[in-house]
């Protein structure tokens, strides 16, 4: 017999629970099914525990370098095992928080367990059989392992499970140099690991602009993290006490190379493989996502497709935006689309990279004859005064309109100054419009009029 709802949520990550409360909130009665953990990649694998990490190894680094501001503190070690405490304390207050939200808000049932489509309306879990008339899918993404050869010898880690060791690795190798990549390398760097990271791809970060890449490539080998790209006959075998990775260098030599962990960090697949797509209509693309319209819904107009397992976004806030859309169109007669989503993204290394709107690459594919403005962190009078003068601030312009098209700053608190910027954006002010504003001293974002006066033709 099945049981029947006004609506089913599938996956409680960042879009899922919210889209169930605003349903709730309407009177529905809602159905939110969640296999694993409540809160999704996000606090579980993903935002909170990285991020507890990063201030872990920001705290050992700043102790390290105390002599430059005239604070001794002798020598640093550190114990994983209380930075993992401290970061399972924090994701499981986040997770809490979810789960009580909610098993406690009224109008939502919480199931536990895979769920699978029967039918476009039906969804089954285990012997369970739930109907409703609109279904919302929030499933989320996975770590991918690409089959590099001897990898199945070895045993490796994602960024699911390095965040799990008790110990500070000898030597971690990392393979690939994505983001999430670049975040760890520099975390347990900073914990005193020795760190490789291999890299297939001809350019580092090639999504970033040249410079900006530059600064981030200086920024971690500064502190000692060998960084290896356009690498090729790579593998893997094991070694006395950890893994042994062979490949060819860009220049050409042959290298062995032996550490005493593998993480493995080379993309994410949406987790639509085991849905029962076939039963509802449905299907996924080459990438496993699953297709939507600007509106995320999917070639079956009751079923709407949020976050990672739509293609559309890979972050947290792109996850909940989809859901803002989805209930602006939904709920409160809006006419929101995802292509009105600007591109916004941080890197969160130390100091962070924060990026928004197109880059000077991207502005001159598209068709813009941009203008270019720059400025080093080391003319920005609060990062000489806190000691952390590393990186650059970057704004793009259209040079006809003299509107923004984008900015980047690496550097300190370059992901939250950034954001400065983000109302001119979407307001398409120009460059007049923002060196007009005055900005507080001592601040990074006061800067970026300057850089914007200094902004030229390339």
């Amino acid at each position: 017999m099945s049981e029947t709802f006004d609506s089913i949520v599938i996956g409680a990550g960042q879009a899922g629970p919210a889209m169930a409360a605003r349903l709730a909130a309407t009177g529905e009665r809602v159905a939110l099914i969640e296999r694993d953990q409540m809160g999704g990649t996000c606090v579980n694998t993903g935002c909170t525990p990285t991020k507890t990490l990063v201030a872990s190894a920001h705290a050992a680094w700043l102790a390290r370098e105390g002599a430059r501001y005239g604070v001794l503190t002798g020598p640093v070690s550190v114990d994983a095992a209380r930075v993992r405490a401290r970061k399972d304390a924090v994701v499981l207050a986040a997770r809490g928080n979810v789960t009580r939200w909610m098993e406690n808000t009224a109008g939502i049932t919480v199931i536990r367990g895979h769920a699978r489509f029967t039918g476009p309306h039906t969804v089954a879990i285990d012997d369970r059989q739930l109907t409703a008339a609109r279904i919302f899918v929030n499933v989320g993404a996975r770590a991918t392992v690409p089959p590099v050869p001897g990898i199945d010898t070895i045993p490796y880690l994602t960024n699911a499970d390095v965040m799990d060791l008790d110990v500070v690795p000898d030597h971690l190798i990392i393979l690939g140099g994505s983001y999430i990549s670049l975040e760890f390398a520099q975390i347990f760097r900073r914990f005193g690991a020795e760190v490789t990271i291999l890299e297939a791809a001809p350019k580092f970060l090639g999504r970033e602009d040249a410079d900006i890449a530059a600064q981030i490539h200086e920024i971690l080998t500064g502190e000692g993290i060998r960084i290896e790209v356009g690498i090729t006959d790579l593998s893997f075998a094991p070694a006395d006490h950890g893994i042994t990775a062979r490949f060819r260098t860009a220049a050409g030599d042959d290298v062995a190379l032996t550490g005493s962990h593998l993480l493995v960090a080379t993309g994410r697949l949406p987790n639509t493989d085991d849905l029962g797509l076939e039963a509802a209509g449905l299907s996924a693309d080459p990438r496993g996502a699953i297709p939507v319209n600007d509106t995320c819904r999917s070639a079956q107009p009751h079923i709407w497709v949020l976050g990672e397992a739509n293609g559309r976004g890979a972050f947290t806030h792109t996850a909940y935006n989809d859901f803002e859309i989805v209930a602006g169109n939904l709920l409160d007669g809006e006419d929101r689309k995802i292509s009105d989503r600007k591109p916004v993204y941080a890197l969160f290394i130390d100091p962070p990279l924060g990026r928004i709107g197109m880059s000077e690459a991207e502005a001159s594919a598209a068709g813009h004859r941009v203008l270019v403005g720059t400025r080093a962190m080391a003319r920005v009078s609060r990062a000489v005064e806190v000691g952390e003068t590393r990186g650059m601030m970057k704004v793009v312009f259209d040079a006809e309109t003299r509107q923004l098209l984008g900015a980047a700053i690496i550097g300190f608190h370059g992901d939250e100054a950034v954001q400065f910027l983000l109302p001119a954006l979407y307001q398409r002010l120009t460059d007049h419009d923002i060196r007009s504003m005055t900005g507080i001293h001592p601040t990074v974002t006061e800067l970026l009029p300057y850089a914007i006066a200094d902004a030229k033709e390339v």
